[in-house]
């Protein structure tokens, strides 16, 4: 997986030269190109049914069927030349393109998906990167079970700590507050278990 920095290291860099090089080109940025030649989970084709026949494979079965998923896609690129266009990513797109930067540095027009250039699909691998607290705890980290009763022995700490770990500042928390959730619940659970 790439980060946004990792994926633009001309924007990153502050490498004025690099990012009109890097940007006026048709291509990606050298790290996503990279991504897309050598990663396993990408499928190239040059037409829609080849695709869904090597996404298909890649997947080790048939859910995927080349008739349903073009009827989306249809549906989405009339979305592209329509000036009311009610797709939600068509909309954010042309509404970042209004600002100058972002549309000669940080955005692609959009384009019709059929169009007849190279289609390119990624195998999505899902995984959970935030639980806001998973597991619910009390004040000293001690993890409760399904019955609402403590488990003996049992504490958790960090971002799965249902309170003071990553609830502690709620769903709208941003990305550099969890670290003292997640000391604060660690040093309860710590103490906990001293007592014990």
């Amino acid at each position: 997986m790439l980060s946004g920095s990792e994926q633009n290291p001309d924007l990153t860099d502050k490498d004025y030269r690099r990012i009109l090089k890097e940007r006026l080109s048709s291509a990606a940025t050298a790290p996503v190109e990279k991504f897309r030649t050598d990663g396993e989970d990408f499928v190239e084709a040059d037409n829609l049914k080849d695709l869904v026949s090597g996404m298909n494979a890649l997947a080790g079965n048939e859910l995927l069927d080349d008739e349903e998923i073009r009827k989306q896609i249809e549906l989405r690129d009339l979305q592209v030349d329509h000036p009311f266009s009610k797709d939600p990513q068509i909309t954010f797109i042309n509404g970042a393109r209004h600002f100058l930067g972002d549309k000669f540095i940080r955005t692609a027009k959009p384009h019709k998906f059929l169009d007849g250039r190279k289609l390119i699909a990624v195998k999505l691998h899902i995984i959970s990167r935030k639980t806001l607290g998973g597991i619910q705890t009390n004040l000293n980290s001690q993890v409760f079970n399904q019955d609402e009763e403590l488990i003996k022995g049992l504490y958790a700490a960090g971002e799965v700590a249902g309170f003071g770990g990553g609830g502690v500042h709620g769903y709208g928390a941003l990305e550099g507050t969890f670290l003292g959730g997640c000391i604060f619940s660690g040093l309860r659970a710590a103490r906990g278990i001293d007592a014990e």
